[in-house]
């Protein structure tokens, strides 16, 4: 029997059981289990500077074992904020985080923390090994990516200068323990608009190899205003990134801070934290986003959901065409139409969230508004998760909260769009 509270809480999104929490990190596969950190805030349901590092444990991806916390504010750190975890052919696996302090926490210190056990329970933290230049005049400067270029460690930031400009900084290092100071690897200033406007910060940038080709995300942002994700499809050269493409990849309220990771079969994708997806007894707030796995079609970048939904998939698909099936509240929508410019309409529980296609574009309405995405092609996917919609399409993914379903859901199929629908376990 589904409770009240457990028709609140989705069931393949990661929830903390209590307090608040925000962006995902250091998603890694490791020994056989997934390794998922996060930025959360024990003992109450809003944000705070005060940020430690959450930690949960999965063995595919979709359903998670909270952990204890692996970081706390103290010795020497007033918020312990985003970063990442990187583990080398050799040596130990290593967290590289931002340490903040309440005075100003847009501009961060970058510290380490190891494992103190095998399964990764318990850390220990390290010394600084990175600080903004002091001939940076920045506004914003923190969220450490780790990585390897091929020639060297990489530690990419997310940073905006006073000037407006939104750029990514990178330290180098032969060793993950000395680094050289920052240097702009790319930057777009806030008053560009077109193709896609990047704001004036770039927060959580991420460096990624993609189908052979070098693909940075960001979180755009002004100050105290976040946006969207979006990408650049580019080379590295030098030292730097040369953009041959810009992109947007998510729409809608909910994604932001997308944290790059490497499934077990080594194949590159994002997660997110999903604003907006809240307990209405006020216990928890927020969630996380499936597993996004990522491709390129020309220079687009494509995201679609994790293998491991297919694999979730406990039943046969029911066919709906100007009809209506019902089905668990977590389910997996395929729709399909007979040409990019078909009209037709999903209703889910006669109206908790309408999902019209026309005119090349997909929009999806609730009770709280309504938010758009261009469509193209012939094939969506939707995954229902109790409180949380992802949709997913050839030019894009929008993620909108949805209120508590009932224990039973209806999905009503209606125009020139047909639809498979699994139920998901």
């Amino acid at each position: 029997m589904t409770t009240n509270a457990t028709a609140a809480r989705p069931k393949i999104h990661f929830t903390a059981r209590e307090g608040w929490i925000n962006d995902p990190l250091g998603l890694t596969f490791h020994n056989g289990v997934y390794h998922l950190f996060f930025q959360h805030v024990p003992g109450q349901a809003e944000w705070g500077p005060h940020q430690s590092w959450g930690h949960a444990t999965s063995t595919d991806l979709l359903h998670w074992t909270e952990q204890p916390v692996i970081l706390s504010p103290g010795d020497g750190d007033d918020g312990v904020w985003s970063g990442s975890l990187v583990v080398p052919p050799e040596g130990e696996p290593t967290i590289f985080y931002t340490s903040v302090h309440v005075a100003d926490v847009q501009i961060g210190t970058v510290r380490t923390a190891h494992p103190a056990d095998p399964q990764w329970r318990t850390w220990a933290k390290g010394p600084e090994v990175a600080r903004l230049p002091e001939n940076v005049d920045a506004i914003a400067y923190r969220d450490p990516q780790v990585f390897h270029d091929g020639d060297t460690w990489v530690m990419l930031m997310g940073a905006g200068l006073r000037d407006g400009t939104a750029v990514a900084l990178a330290h180098r290092s032969d060793d993950l323990r000395t680094w050289g100071p920052a240097e702009p690897i790319a930057s777009r200033h806030r008053d560009v608009m077109e193709p896609v406007w990047l704001g004036a910060v770039w927060e959580c940038p991420q460096l990624l190899r993609v189908d052979g080709r070098w693909v940075l995300t960001m979180s755009v942002w002004e100050p105290e205003v976040p946006y969207y994700e979006a990408y650049l499809i580019g080379d590295l050269d030098d030292g730097h990134f040369v953009t041959s493409h810009v992109g947007r990849l998510s729409y809608g309220p909910s994604y932001y801070a997308g944290s790059a990771y490497a499934d077990a079969a080594g194949d590159s994708g994002l997660i997110y934290w999903l604003r907006g997806v809240d307990d209405p007894g006020g216990a928890w707030a927020s969630a996380h986003s499936l597993p996004h796995t990522l491709h390129l079609e020309g220079d687009r970048l494509i995201a679609a959901p994790h293998a491991a939904v297919e694999q979730a998939r406990v039943s046969s698909a029911q066919q709906a065409m100007e009809s209506t099936v019902t089905t668990t509240p977590t389910c997996d929508v395929l729709l399909t139409t007979a040409s990019p410019s078909a009209r037709g309409t999903v209703i889910v529980d006669g109206g908790r969230a309408q999902i019209l296609v026309a005119a090349g574009q997909v929009e999806v309405t609730t009770g709280a508004g309504s938010w758009s995405m261009p469509a193209g092609g012939t094939e969506l996917r939707l995954v229902l998760d109790g409180p949380v919609l992802e949709v997913f399409g050839p030019h894009g993914t929008l993620a909108v909260p949805l209120p508590v379903p009932a224990e039973h859901v209806t999905v009503e199929v209606t125009g020139a769009l047909a639809a498979q629908v699994w139920e998901l376990d």
